[in-house]
């Protein structure tokens, strides 16, 4: 598949009437460029989606057998099972990663989008199916096979493969109140894209019953020590709650955690469930209920759309969805 010809430092002196050296200078910070001839540089460069070239002029017109990756977190078990996935598929096929970390920051992403491009690397794995306006214009002029993962339920940039984290959210919380909770609190951190999209499957399996939605949200990074201040949180705002429904395993570990500490039973008094069935919830005792996502068959998926479509197949599913499974466990 060979590489879309990308805007050229070239291409914006001949649009605004200045030498290509006049145009490097710029966009490198030097300040012996006049005010107006900055503006107009900038903005040109922002129109045709420049992006600076790191590598040498030959690997723009070759491949460089690199895959950029584009992480929120380097710390939660999720991306490092997709990263597993991935790399079982592309490393014997000869391609290594270029990770990148932008911690739930679009604009992060799209400084980070934009350095990971000017290695040339021949596609992307994208965490998120939501970006700014200049990263789809960096996308867009790549012209590189792209793929977003974890999130089926919006439209892709170009492809997707993942789960749809409202139907997963609504079909668990709609399991919580059919073995009889009536008072389900969700527990959301971070508030990135998927944990909004858990709510509004929380919400809507609250409203279709009849119940009222009780939503407790936090911006911090997920922990357990969060879910224990949650958790604190709800049973003295909250007391007649008898179930939590958390954005992710981590928060509800730290919830169960703190229940014990207090001697409330669980799933007696209080039912708890998580999000996406990590190792840790799984052996814990009782085991932890939970939407089991498949992460590394994610990955895997991802590399091989990708590397298929670098060998030049054409793009035929948009949307990959490995689906989930409802783990009620022993906190349900």
């Amino acid at each position: 598949m060979a590489k879309k010809r990308r805007p050229t430092l070239q291409d914006i002196a001949d649009r605004v009437g200045a030498t290509k050296m006049t145009v490097s200078r710029c966009l490198r910070g030097a300040d012996n460029v006049s005010e107006k001839m900055r503006e107009q540089i900038f903005a040109v460069a922002e129109e045709i989606g420049y992006i600076p070239n790191r590598a040498p002029d030959i690997l723009s017109k070759a491949t460089s057998r690199a895959i950029g990756v584009l992480l929120p977190s380097l710390t939660n078990q999720v991306f490092a099972d997709v990263v597993k996935g991935i790399e079982s598929v592309t490393e014997p096929a000869g391609y290594h990663l270029m990770m990148a970390h932008y911690g739930y920051s679009p604009e992060v992403e799209e400084r980070s989008l934009s350095a990971l491009l000017s290695y040339n690397v021949d596609a992307l794995i994208l965490s998120e199916s939501q970006h700014t306006q200049r990263s789809r214009r960096m996308l867009e002029t790549a012209g590189v096979p792209t793929i977003e993962l974890m999130d089926t339920h919006l439209p892709p940039f170009e492809q997707a493969v993942g789960f749809d984290n409202v139907q997963a959210s609504y079909d668990m919380v709609s399991e919580m109140i059919r073995r009889g909770r009536k008072h389900v609190v969700y527990l959301g951190v971070r508030l990135d894209t998927r944990t909004i999209q858990r709510q509004d499957g929380y919400v809507r399996a609250m409203e279709e019953h009849g119940l009222e939605p009780v939503i407790l949200r936090f911006e911090q990074r997920s922990s357990y020590s969060v879910g224990a201040t949650l958790m604190a949180r709800i049973l003295e705002e909250h007391p007649e709650a008898d179930g939590i429904f958390c954005t992710n395993d981590d928060v509800a570990i730290g919830a169960f955690f703190e229940c014990q500490r207090r001697g409330i039973p669980v799933p007696g008094k209080m039912a708890i469930v998580g999000f996406h069935g990590h190792d840790v919830g799984q052996v814990m005792t009782p085991r932890l209920a939970s939407v089991v996502t498949p992460r590394e068959a994610i990955g895997q998926r991802a590399a091989e759309a990708l590397l298929a479509r670098l060998q030049g197949a054409e793009l035929t599913d948009r949307v990959i969805d490995l689906g989930y499974r409802i783990e009620t466990g022993g906190t349900l």
